[in-house]
């Protein structure tokens, strides 16, 4: 844990440097600088002085310029616009050149051969449009050898059926966007590995039990998934009941921080998911619901702090709409983990989880 608590801090002075020196810094933070009661190139010298920094508002995220948050250093490059949310309003951005793809290759080391093998094709089931997640999940493939075969789904459209009381016509979507995996890995396409989220990962496999299949049947050896739904219950029931036989991993991101790799399948463990960010290029803490600033005990709930330090991005303190219990490291992940994620207990209630 020092060491990599040392790491840690020596990639924060890195990324301070960066972001806020005139001559590799975005426009957004070399503006900033100017607000701040502190000089960040002086005063952040390990990874605690980034409480300095007031939260990051996500607010900040909405609307443009977008090229406000583009590094001096990567004017130039060929960028990505990422967005999360956006059923109402306009939705939050990220602005990317190779962070989801550095991500996603960080991710593929975590993943053994014998469960995603180098090679071969995958299958996207999961959101289309202006999202990270299937670029990157097509970027996973290319950079294991195979190639990825996506369906169209659009969630921002489940989210406004739902909210309608649109139950039949969410469920004949669902149905829609099922069947289009479906002709997939009916094609011959030698598919063996997939992303999906839990809801859509039931349906397929629900499906293929209807007409006498199953996913492993289909040709899937591997999957990664993820969401808030992705309960201990459900992971169970997944591996019990719906893809025996096929190896799963539980996966925790977003399009702010990347991807969170989950602790070694332990039976000891009971089903119990336990993320870890990928430290250092993103920290996760579960902090007091009083005070952002102050970590709860292991085994207790808090909130999801996120703070995401690339040369691309930089994000102090984000406040995530999630909760959960705070972990202890493990030889894998030397740093902090979470457990139980969950909406937000404040915003459950006006929370509204489609396909995730």
């Amino acid at each position: 844990m020092q060491a990599a608590r040392e790491k840690l801090d020596e990639h924060v002075r890195q990324i301070i440097h960066w972001h806020f020196s005139p001559e590799t810094g975005s426009p957004f933070w070399l503006e900033k600088r100017q607000e701040l009661k502190f000089d960040p190139l002086k005063e952040v010298n390990s990874y605690d002085d980034l409480k300095k920094f007031p939260s990051f508002e996500d607010e900040w995220l909405r609307g443009g310029p977008v090229q406000r948050w583009i590094p001096k250093a990567f004017v130039g490059k060929p960028h990505y616009v990422f967005e999360t949310g956006g059923t109402t309003g306009i939705p939050k951005s990220r602005v990317s050149w190779r962070d989801w793809q550095i991500d996603y290759e960080l991710f593929s080391d975590t993943l053994a051969d014998e469960n995603f093998p180098k090679g071969s094709n995958w299958l996207m089931l999961g959101p289309s449009g202006p999202r990270r997640l299937r670029l990157a999940v097509e970027h996973l493939a290319q950079h294991r050898g195979g190639i990825c075969f996506c369906v169209d789904l659009d969630p921002r459209w489940v989210v406004k059926l739902i909210k309608r009381g649109n139950i039949k016509e969410m469920e004949a979507y669902k149905d829609h966007v099922i069947d289009q995996a479906l002709t997939i890995l009916s094609a011959g396409h030698d598919i063996k590995c997939m992303f999906t989220t839990p809801k859509l990962l039931e349906a397929l496999a629900m499906k293929l039990m209807d007409k006498g299949s199953s996913v492993a049947e289909a040709g899937i050896k591997g999957i990664f998934s993820g969401g808030t739904e992705f309960t201990p219950q459900w992971y169970r029931f997944a591996c019990e009941e719906l893809i025996p036989g096929v190896f799963m991993t539980p996966t925790y991101g977003n399009t702010l921080m990347g991807l969170a790799g989950s602790k070694p399948f332990d039976i000891a463990d009971n089903y119990k998911i336990t993320y870890h960010a990928p430290q250092p290029r993103a920290v996760i803490e579960v902090v007091n619901f009083k005070d952002y600033n102050e970590l709860v005990g292991y085994g207790e709930t808090g909130r999801v702090k996120l703070t995401t330090l690339t040369q691309e991005f930089f994000v102090p303190g984000f406040m995530e709409r999630d909760e959960g219990e705070r972990e202890l490291p493990c030889p894998k992940f030397p740093w902090d983990g979470i457990s139980g994620t969950r909406p937000f207990h404040e915003f459950a209630k006006t929370t509204t989880v489609g396909v995730y």
